[in-house]
């Protein structure tokens, strides 16, 4: 059974970093893309960034590029988001997705960036 389980998330002033871990299992890990994702209030559900099995290439939204980095260390079945120079509009649920015939996702971590 697929089971994703995000941390990592808080309170964080403007301009400060997080990072979230997803930890994942039920599943050869290291044979799947990994994705974040996030959703605002009143929002619908957008792709943050996406990183391959081997971790050799990685995608970003326009709105994080420069701010946010995607890894993943297979060994620990875990994929991470470092989030840098966190803004207002950052604020939102983060999910851990992977696509495994059907979509699956963890049950989130708020993020909220606030002064």
């Amino acid at each position: 059974q697929v089971h994703l389980v995000e941390s990592g998330g808080g309170l964080v002033q403007p301009g400060g970093s997080l990072r979230l871990s997803c930890a994942a299992s039920g599943f050869a890990f290291s044979w799947y893309p990994m994705r974040w994702y996030r959703q605002a209030p009143g929002k619908e559900r957008e792709l943050v960034a996406g990183i391959t099995s081997a971790g050799d290439s990685t995608n970003y939204a326009d709105s994080v590029k420069g701010r946010f980095t995607i890894s993943r260390d297979n060994a620990k079945n875990t994929v991470y988001l470092q989030m840098n120079s966190l803004k207002a509009e950052d604020t939102a649920m983060y999910y851990c997705n992977v696509l495994r015939v059907v979509d699956y996702w963890g049950q989130g971590t708020q993020v909220t960036v606030s002064s």
